[in-house]
């Protein structure tokens, strides 16, 4: 687990393209982020349980309901779901909405919509701040892989 400070010395050290953003409650809902960043450019990460353990998934919020079977079973996942709260804990040290997108120590897999946008906005493991990243520095920071998203079909 990093610290904010430890982050923040962690992505100035890597050269990143970041700001962290102070906002006096959390941000719960997308009307609480729309005070503070562009929604549309939301990078949630979330941590899934897979036949092999977990892993970060981070995602553009533009996706809207994500279809997590078909997702994992493109990545080469025969489980691919949703760690419950205590999983999350378990197996990052945050609790789940504070999950950074830089931090977790979880192989990762970010959205190649992501990459389309000059920076994203995510978690630092702070529920007070946010991490604006340029999308590149994720990907190279977590030596992550990026994926094609599956959306839910709406019926």
């Amino acid at each position: 687990m990093l610290t904010l400070n430890q982050l923040d010395e962690l992505l100035h050290k890597s050269a990143c393209d970041y700001e962290i953003i102070r906002h006096n409650e959390p941000i719960l809902k997308t009307e609480d982020a729309d005070k503070y960043f562009d929604s549309s450019k939301a990078a949630p990460a979330f941590i899934i349980k897979t036949e092999n353990g977990f892993v970060a998934l981070i995602v553009s919020a533009q996706n809207g309901k994500i279809d997590f079977k078909k997702t994992g079973s493109n990545i080469g996942f025969a489980t691919f779901r949703l760690a419950d709260r205590l999983d999350v804990k378990r197996a990052t040290g945050y609790e789940t909405g504070s999950v950074p997108l830089i931090g977790h120590n979880l192989p990762c897999f970010i959205d190649k919509k992501l990459l389309d946008f000059d920076y994203v906005y995510g978690g630092t493991g702070d529920s007070l701040h946010t991490l604006k990243i340029n999308p590149e520095n994720i990907v190279s920071l977590l030596d992550g892989k990026t994926v094609e998203i599956s959306k839910k079909e709406v019926v």
